[in-house]
């Protein structure tokens, strides 16, 4: 009688214990992802270098016809 209440005691336990935090949803916190921009500042200082030479061109040809 000693073993079998010992089983069913060591049986109780072990079904509460698996069936423990079930109930409810996990709190899953979200993944924060880094994204690293590259640097292209060349690319910012580029375009309008090439945009003032192109003026620079076209005002020295309405300047001087001779050589345009």
């Amino acid at each position: 009688m000693k073993k079998v209440m010992i089983v069913a005691a060591v049986a109780a336990l072990a079904a509460t214990a698996a069936q423990a935090g079930a109930l409810v949803d996990p709190i899953v916190e979200p993944e924060i992802i880094v994204e690293q921009s590259s640097s292209s500042s060349n690319a910012g200082i580029i375009v309008p270098l090439i945009f003032l030479a192109l003026v620079g061109v076209g005002v020295f040809c309405a300047v001087n016809t001779t050589i345009c």
